[in-house]
């Protein structure tokens, strides 16, 4: 370690210059190995709770190092260090497993294929946000209340009332969504987010049926997906360039031939149905506070809603 700083009354502003000196054996090595953890599921160090003579040993050592050295010489930039680990050889791997290196390599230790983990539950919501256009990215400002199940506080603490907020607040970032330490957003608790309740270093990691469910029926992933079908309808064309057109958006790659037979036949099903039954359709259509272009068709848009609503629980959606 550097030397402790010399002076009869040291303040906290000694503490954070002597934590964050170039020399300091620690502190670069502590912060990489957590951002490569956010990336890779899991640190060159796995223990990134702690990096101490009882931590797991590195799995490359000498990498560690390099990049511990690298991010203090670039002025401590985190968007350099994200943009090296994201441009490198093993985070571009493919993540599909290949017997023989599976093998050998069954914990992903060696790097020896890409990182494939499930979207964090705030990556999630902002994702869906983001791809229906209702995403407010605006940086800063106060937090608010999103969309919470009717009842939910009072059910756990008996007392106090919840007051949600409207507008544009209810797509900001989740970053600034507001969160009561005893009455969590249950949506985020799902994906395994903190209750707050107690520190946590490192999230559990969970898959269970209630996650998919929440995908496909909680408020917040209904509402993006209709906004996400009204963008696919206002692309004009046929209902499988459309449909082609947002698949492309969700998952970076255009889809294969069987996979938009498959949503195309989906989508002209549900056609015949809402338009069978107006009111289911705008039932769906109604979901959360955005509203849909009056001048669009509710069977089509609404029909197109459930694709849009597919697209988005796929697993190359929600996983990395």
């Amino acid at each position: 370690f550097s030397p402790v700083p010399e002076g009869e009354s040291l303040t906290r502003l000694d503490l954070a210059r002597w934590l964050v000196d170039g020399e300091h054996p620690l502190t670069s090595r502590v912060f990489v190995n957590r951002i490569w953890e956010q990336f890779f599921g899991t640190g060159i160090v796995k223990t990134s709770e702690n990096l101490g003579r009882q931590s797991d040993w590195p799995s490359h050592p000498q990498l560690l190092d390099w990049i511990a050295v690298d991010f203090v010489e670039s002025g401590w930039d985190v968007k350099e260090l994200i943009r090296a680990i994201v441009m490198s050889r093993a985070y571009r791997q493919s993540s599909i497993i290949v017997e023989e290196r599976l093998q050998h390599d069954p914990e992903n230790r060696l790097l020896s294929r890409g990182p494939r983990t499930r979207l964090q539950a705030e990556m999630l919501r902002d994702q869906a946000l983001f791809l229906s256009g209702l995403l407010v990215e605006r940086v800063g400002g106060p937090s608010w209340w999103v969309y919470q199940p009717a009842g939910l506080w009072l059910e756990v603490e008996k007392r106090g009332t919840f007051v949600q907020d409207h507008g544009e607040k209810l797509y900001r970032r989740s970053l600034y969504s507001r969160i009561r330490r005893t009455v969590a957003p249950p949506s985020m608790l799902l994906f395994d987010m903190p209750s707050r309740e107690m520190c946590s270093v490192k999230r559990t990691l969970t898959n269970t049926p209630l996650q998919a469910l929440a995908l496909l029926n909680e408020v917040t992933y209904v509402e993006a997906a209709k906004k996400f079908a009204e963008r696919m309808m206002t692309k004009g064309g046929t209902p499988g360039e459309r449909i082609a057109w947002g698949f492309r958006c969700a998952t970076s790659r255009v889809a294969e031939r069987e996979e938009l037979e498959i949503l195309v036949k989906g989508y002209e099903r549900r056609v015949e149905r809402y338009r069978r039954d107006g009111k289911a359709a705008e039932n769906l259509l109604g979901q959360g506070e955005s509203k849909v272009a009056d001048y669009l068709p509710k069977p089509e848009m609404a029909a197109l809603t459930t694709v849009a609503n597919v697209i988005l629980n796929l697993d190359e959606v929600i996983n990395r």
